[in-house]
Protein backbone atom coordinates (compact mmCIF):
# COMPACT_ATOMS: atom_id res chain seq x y z
CA UNK A 1 0.00 0.00 0.00
CA UNK A 2 1.23 3.84 -0.45
CA UNK A 3 -0.34 6.50 1.37
CA UNK A 4 -0.74 9.79 0.34
CA UNK A 5 -2.55 13.53 0.86
CA UNK A 6 -5.13 14.09 -1.72
CA UNK A 7 -7.49 16.94 -2.61
CA UNK A 8 -10.28 18.33 -4.47
CA UNK A 9 -10.10 22.09 -4.68
CA UNK A 10 -13.24 23.81 -6.17
CA UNK A 11 -14.59 27.37 -5.71
CA UNK A 12 -17.19 26.19 -3.28
CA UNK A 13 -15.44 24.24 -1.06
CA UNK A 14 -11.92 21.90 -0.89
CA UNK A 15 -11.83 18.40 0.40
CA UNK A 16 -8.88 17.16 1.63
CA UNK A 17 -8.27 13.43 2.60
CA UNK A 18 -5.54 11.28 3.98
CA UNK A 19 -5.66 7.92 1.66
CA UNK A 20 -4.16 4.14 1.54
CA UNK A 21 -3.74 2.89 -2.25
CA UNK A 22 -3.58 -0.56 -3.10
CA UNK A 23 -3.88 -0.76 -6.88
CA UNK A 24 -7.08 1.00 -8.30
CA UNK A 25 -8.48 0.37 -4.29
CA UNK A 26 -8.35 3.88 -2.30
CA UNK A 27 -8.82 3.61 1.58
CA UNK A 28 -9.70 7.57 3.07
CA UNK A 29 -8.05 7.28 6.68
CA UNK A 30 -9.13 11.21 7.05
CA UNK A 31 -11.04 13.31 5.39
CA UNK A 32 -11.99 17.18 6.03
CA UNK A 33 -14.36 19.32 3.77
CA UNK A 34 -13.51 22.92 4.34
CA UNK A 35 -15.06 26.49 3.02
CA UNK A 36 -12.42 27.34 0.38
CA UNK A 37 -12.98 31.41 0.66
CA UNK A 38 -12.21 30.96 4.31
CA UNK A 39 -8.65 30.73 3.59
CA UNK A 40 -6.81 33.72 1.64
CA UNK A 41 -4.54 30.88 0.18
CA UNK A 42 -4.37 27.10 -0.27
CA UNK A 43 -1.29 26.57 1.54
CA UNK A 44 -3.13 28.04 4.87
CA UNK A 45 -6.01 25.34 4.36
CA UNK A 46 -3.52 22.37 3.78
CA UNK A 47 -1.36 23.83 7.01
CA UNK A 48 -4.61 23.89 8.95
CA UNK A 49 -5.51 20.16 7.71
CA UNK A 50 -2.03 18.70 8.10
CA UNK A 51 -1.68 20.21 11.68
CA UNK A 52 -0.35 17.12 14.28
CA UNK A 53 -0.21 15.01 10.80
CA UNK A 54 2.79 12.44 10.01
CA UNK A 55 3.10 14.06 6.16
CA UNK A 56 3.39 11.63 3.41
CA UNK A 57 5.66 11.52 0.78
CA UNK A 58 2.70 11.95 -2.06
CA UNK A 59 0.66 14.54 -2.65
CA UNK A 60 -1.80 15.49 -5.26
CA UNK A 61 -4.36 17.67 -6.09
CA UNK A 62 -7.56 18.48 -8.47
CA UNK A 63 -7.65 21.78 -9.18
CA UNK A 64 -10.77 23.81 -10.76
CA UNK A 65 -8.63 25.97 -12.99
CA UNK A 66 -6.11 25.77 -15.77
CA UNK A 67 -2.77 23.57 -15.01
CA UNK A 68 -0.01 25.33 -16.67
CA UNK A 69 3.11 23.17 -16.08
CA UNK A 70 3.25 23.30 -11.63
CA UNK A 71 1.13 25.90 -10.94
CA UNK A 72 -2.57 26.89 -11.97
CA UNK A 73 -4.83 30.02 -10.78
CA UNK A 74 -7.95 28.95 -10.10
CA UNK A 75 -10.66 29.94 -11.92
CA UNK A 76 -13.40 30.94 -9.35
CA UNK A 77 -10.79 31.85 -6.30
CA UNK A 78 -8.54 34.15 -5.68
CA UNK A 79 -5.59 31.41 -5.32
CA UNK A 80 -2.54 30.77 -6.86
CA UNK A 81 -1.21 27.53 -5.95
CA UNK A 82 2.44 25.89 -6.92
CA UNK A 83 3.48 22.22 -6.56
CA UNK A 84 7.19 23.41 -5.90
CA UNK A 85 5.92 25.52 -3.46
CA UNK A 86 4.14 23.08 -2.25
CA UNK A 87 6.63 20.09 -2.12
CA UNK A 88 9.19 22.58 -0.63
CA UNK A 89 7.08 23.89 2.19
CA UNK A 90 5.27 20.95 3.07
CA UNK A 91 8.25 17.98 2.39
CA UNK A 92 6.04 16.30 -0.11
CA UNK A 93 9.18 13.77 -2.16
CA UNK A 94 6.16 14.07 -5.00
CA UNK A 95 3.71 17.07 -5.68
CA UNK A 96 1.41 17.06 -8.16
CA UNK A 97 -1.73 19.56 -9.20
CA UNK A 98 -4.46 18.03 -12.23
CA UNK A 99 -7.04 20.05 -13.31
CA UNK A 100 -10.43 18.92 -11.57
CA UNK A 101 -11.83 17.48 -14.02
CA UNK A 102 -8.65 15.28 -15.27
CA UNK A 103 -8.96 14.53 -11.80
CA UNK A 104 -12.08 12.90 -11.68
CA UNK A 105 -11.51 11.38 -15.11
CA UNK A 106 -8.73 9.11 -13.23
CA UNK A 107 -10.28 8.20 -10.79
CA UNK A 108 -13.02 6.03 -12.42
CA UNK A 109 -11.47 3.28 -12.07
CA UNK A 110 -11.51 3.00 -8.30
CA UNK A 111 -15.77 3.06 -8.92
CA UNK A 112 -17.76 0.26 -9.08
CA UNK A 113 -21.07 -0.38 -10.99
CA UNK A 114 -22.85 0.89 -8.00
CA UNK A 115 -21.29 4.59 -8.33
CA UNK A 116 -23.28 5.00 -11.71
CA UNK A 117 -26.41 5.66 -12.66
CA UNK A 118 -27.16 5.03 -16.77
CA UNK A 119 -29.05 7.57 -18.71
CA UNK A 120 -28.85 5.68 -21.66
CA UNK A 121 -27.48 2.43 -22.51
CA UNK A 122 -25.76 2.99 -25.61
CA UNK A 123 -24.13 0.73 -27.99
CA UNK A 124 -22.73 -2.54 -25.17
CA UNK A 125 -19.60 -3.22 -27.40
CA UNK A 126 -18.74 0.36 -27.54
CA UNK A 127 -14.93 1.35 -27.95
CA UNK A 128 -13.27 4.70 -28.10
CA UNK A 129 -12.33 7.81 -26.39
CA UNK A 130 -14.46 8.88 -23.71
CA UNK A 131 -15.47 12.41 -21.62
CA UNK A 132 -16.47 13.93 -18.74
CA UNK A 133 -18.59 16.86 -18.40
CA UNK A 134 -19.29 18.33 -14.60
CA UNK A 135 -21.34 21.46 -13.69
CA UNK A 136 -20.78 22.47 -9.70
CA UNK A 137 -19.52 25.82 -9.15
CA UNK A 138 -18.25 25.94 -12.42
CA UNK A 139 -18.58 24.01 -15.39
CA UNK A 140 -15.75 21.46 -15.92
CA UNK A 141 -14.96 19.03 -18.84
CA UNK A 142 -12.08 16.45 -19.57
CA UNK A 143 -11.28 13.82 -22.55
CA UNK A 144 -10.21 10.10 -21.72
CA UNK A 145 -7.99 9.10 -24.99
CA UNK A 146 -8.23 5.50 -25.67
CA UNK A 147 -5.25 3.84 -27.66
CA UNK A 148 -6.62 0.75 -27.99
CA UNK A 149 -5.76 -1.07 -24.15
CA UNK A 150 -6.89 1.74 -22.05
CA UNK A 151 -8.15 5.55 -21.29
CA UNK A 152 -5.38 8.25 -20.89
CA UNK A 153 -7.18 11.27 -19.02
CA UNK A 154 -6.52 15.00 -20.54
CA UNK A 155 -7.51 18.19 -19.23
CA UNK A 156 -9.63 20.92 -21.16
CA UNK A 157 -11.56 24.15 -20.75
CA UNK A 158 -13.83 23.63 -22.94
CA UNK A 159 -16.58 25.04 -20.47
CA UNK A 160 -15.38 28.11 -21.22
CA UNK A 161 -16.22 27.79 -24.74
CA UNK A 162 -18.87 30.39 -26.21
CA UNK A 163 -22.41 29.71 -25.32
CA UNK A 164 -24.72 28.97 -28.33
CA UNK A 165 -28.12 29.30 -27.73
CA UNK A 166 -30.69 27.35 -30.13
CA UNK A 167 -33.98 28.49 -30.03
CA UNK A 168 -35.89 32.40 -29.24
CA UNK A 169 -35.70 32.10 -25.20
CA UNK A 170 -31.54 31.32 -25.14
CA UNK A 171 -31.02 34.28 -27.75
CA UNK A 172 -32.53 36.52 -25.04
CA UNK A 173 -31.02 34.99 -22.24
CA UNK A 174 -27.66 35.51 -24.06
CA UNK A 175 -28.33 38.92 -24.52
CA UNK A 176 -29.23 38.80 -21.19
CA UNK A 177 -25.77 37.31 -19.71
CA UNK A 178 -24.04 39.71 -22.61
CA UNK A 179 -25.15 42.72 -20.65
CA UNK A 180 -24.07 41.47 -17.41
CA UNK A 181 -20.47 39.80 -18.40
CA UNK A 182 -19.51 40.18 -22.01
CA UNK A 183 -18.39 36.92 -23.19
CA UNK A 184 -21.22 34.50 -22.05
CA UNK A 185 -19.24 30.92 -21.23
CA UNK A 186 -21.20 27.50 -21.28
CA UNK A 187 -19.94 27.66 -17.52
CA UNK A 188 -22.14 30.94 -16.91
CA UNK A 189 -25.47 28.64 -18.11
CA UNK A 190 -24.44 25.37 -17.06
CA UNK A 191 -23.35 25.62 -13.28
CA UNK A 192 -24.57 26.79 -9.84
CA UNK A 193 -23.84 30.20 -10.60
CA UNK A 194 -25.28 30.15 -14.06
CA UNK A 195 -28.28 28.46 -12.49
CA UNK A 196 -29.26 31.42 -10.50
CA UNK A 197 -28.61 33.80 -13.52
CA UNK A 198 -31.02 31.76 -15.37
CA UNK A 199 -33.60 31.79 -12.80
CA UNK A 200 -33.12 35.58 -12.57
CA UNK A 201 -33.43 36.04 -16.17
CA UNK A 202 -36.86 34.42 -16.56
CA UNK A 203 -38.37 35.86 -13.62
CA UNK A 204 -37.63 39.27 -15.65
CA UNK A 205 -38.85 37.18 -19.02
CA UNK A 206 -41.94 35.94 -17.45
CA UNK A 207 -42.41 39.04 -14.91
CA UNK A 208 -42.83 37.03 -11.77
CA UNK A 209 -41.55 38.30 -8.84
CA UNK A 210 -39.83 36.23 -6.49
CA UNK A 211 -42.34 34.73 -3.33
CA UNK A 212 -40.55 36.14 -0.29
CA UNK A 213 -40.11 32.66 1.22
CA UNK A 214 -37.74 31.84 -2.03
CA UNK A 215 -35.81 34.86 -1.43
CA UNK A 216 -35.09 33.91 2.19
CA UNK A 217 -34.22 30.63 1.52
CA UNK A 218 -31.49 31.90 -0.88
CA UNK A 219 -30.47 34.44 0.81
CA UNK A 220 -29.93 31.62 3.85
CA UNK A 221 -28.14 29.40 2.21
CA UNK A 222 -27.06 28.11 -1.35
CA UNK A 223 -29.14 29.97 -3.57
CA UNK A 224 -29.25 27.43 -6.85
CA UNK A 225 -30.07 24.23 -3.98
CA UNK A 226 -32.67 26.54 -2.95
CA UNK A 227 -34.22 27.18 -6.74
CA UNK A 228 -33.79 23.08 -7.18
CA UNK A 229 -35.51 22.52 -4.31
CA UNK A 230 -38.51 24.53 -5.15
CA UNK A 231 -38.50 22.73 -7.99
CA UNK A 232 -38.36 19.52 -7.40
CA UNK A 233 -41.10 20.07 -4.40
CA UNK A 234 -43.33 21.92 -7.35
CA UNK A 235 -43.81 25.13 -5.44
CA UNK A 236 -43.15 27.57 -8.23
CA UNK A 237 -43.40 27.67 -11.94
CA UNK A 238 -40.02 29.53 -12.48
CA UNK A 239 -38.52 27.31 -10.30
CA UNK A 240 -39.42 24.45 -12.27
CA UNK A 241 -38.87 25.81 -15.73
CA UNK A 242 -35.51 27.25 -14.62
CA UNK A 243 -34.33 23.14 -13.79
CA UNK A 244 -35.77 22.28 -16.77
CA UNK A 245 -34.05 24.84 -19.10
CA UNK A 246 -30.93 24.09 -17.00
CA UNK A 247 -30.96 20.37 -17.70
CA UNK A 248 -31.81 20.89 -21.63
CA UNK A 249 -28.94 22.89 -21.46
CA UNK A 250 -26.84 21.23 -19.75
CA UNK A 251 -27.37 17.97 -22.07
CA UNK A 252 -26.93 19.63 -24.90
CA UNK A 253 -23.44 21.04 -24.14
CA UNK A 254 -22.73 17.31 -23.07
CA UNK A 255 -23.57 16.54 -26.40
CA UNK A 256 -21.78 19.06 -28.09
CA UNK A 257 -18.55 17.84 -26.59
CA UNK A 258 -19.35 14.07 -26.61
CA UNK A 259 -19.11 15.34 -30.45
CA UNK A 260 -15.84 17.12 -30.31
CA UNK A 261 -13.95 14.44 -28.70
CA UNK A 262 -15.86 11.37 -30.45
CA UNK A 263 -16.45 9.73 -27.31
CA UNK A 264 -17.70 6.50 -28.53
CA UNK A 265 -16.60 4.92 -25.38
CA UNK A 266 -19.00 6.77 -23.44
CA UNK A 267 -20.23 10.39 -21.85
CA UNK A 268 -19.77 10.61 -17.97
CA UNK A 269 -21.37 13.22 -16.13
CA UNK A 270 -19.75 14.57 -12.31
CA UNK A 271 -20.24 17.14 -10.57
CA UNK A 272 -21.99 18.18 -7.27
CA UNK A 273 -25.22 19.06 -8.94
CA UNK A 274 -25.75 15.75 -11.12
CA UNK A 275 -26.34 13.45 -8.49
CA UNK A 276 -28.78 15.58 -6.36
CA UNK A 277 -31.17 16.24 -9.74
CA UNK A 278 -30.81 12.77 -10.61
CA UNK A 279 -34.62 12.21 -11.27
CA UNK A 280 -34.69 15.60 -13.18
CA UNK A 281 -32.20 14.07 -15.25
CA UNK A 282 -33.65 10.93 -16.14
CA UNK A 283 -36.60 12.06 -17.71
CA UNK A 284 -35.62 12.35 -20.56
CA UNK A 285 -34.77 16.18 -21.31
CA UNK A 286 -31.59 15.92 -21.00
CA UNK A 287 -30.92 12.92 -23.25
CA UNK A 288 -32.97 13.97 -26.11
CA UNK A 289 -30.92 17.62 -25.81
CA UNK A 290 -27.52 15.41 -26.02
CA UNK A 291 -29.07 13.85 -29.25
CA UNK A 292 -30.48 16.64 -31.02
CA UNK A 293 -27.54 17.76 -33.50
CA UNK A 294 -29.08 16.68 -36.81
CA UNK A 295 -27.51 13.81 -38.88
CA UNK A 296 -24.94 13.09 -35.99
CA UNK A 297 -27.96 11.74 -33.58
CA UNK A 298 -27.52 7.98 -34.64
CA UNK A 299 -23.59 8.48 -33.98
CA UNK A 300 -24.53 10.20 -29.88
CA UNK A 301 -27.47 6.98 -29.80
CA UNK A 302 -24.70 4.48 -29.37
CA UNK A 303 -22.75 6.57 -26.90
CA UNK A 304 -23.13 5.18 -23.59
CA UNK A 305 -24.10 8.40 -21.00
CA UNK A 306 -24.17 7.71 -16.89
CA UNK A 307 -24.26 10.00 -14.07
CA UNK A 308 -21.39 9.58 -11.17
CA UNK A 309 -22.52 9.24 -8.34
CA UNK A 310 -19.82 9.11 -6.03
CA UNK A 311 -18.12 12.08 -5.32
CA UNK A 312 -15.32 10.53 -3.93
CA UNK A 313 -13.64 9.83 -7.55
CA UNK A 314 -12.14 13.25 -7.31
CA UNK A 315 -10.24 11.97 -4.34
CA UNK A 316 -9.93 8.54 -5.81
CA UNK A 317 -7.94 9.92 -9.22
CA UNK A 318 -5.58 11.92 -7.43
CA UNK A 319 -4.85 9.16 -5.12
CA UNK A 320 -4.52 7.11 -8.32
CA UNK A 321 -2.16 9.77 -9.89
CA UNK A 322 -0.20 10.59 -6.64
CA UNK A 323 0.88 6.30 -6.48
CA UNK A 324 1.09 5.37 -9.88
CA UNK A 325 4.70 5.07 -9.89
CA UNK A 326 5.00 3.10 -6.96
Amino acid sequence: MSRAIVGDIGGTKTRLAMVEVAGTRVDIEREIVYPSRNFAAFEDLLADFLTGAQVPAHAAFGIAGPVLGRTVRTTNLPWCIDADVLQQRFGFRVCSLLNDLESIACGLPALDAADFSSLQQGDAEARGNAAIIAAGTGLGEAGLYWDGVRHHPYATEGGHASFCPQNDLEIDLLRYLQRLYGHVSWERVVSGMGLVDLHEFLRAYRKSSVPKWLIDEMRAGDAAAAISRAASAGSDDICIETMDCFVQLYGAEAGNFALKTMSRGGMYVAGGIAPRILPMLQRGTFIEAFLGKGRMRHVLEAMPVRVVLNERAALYGPALRATRSE
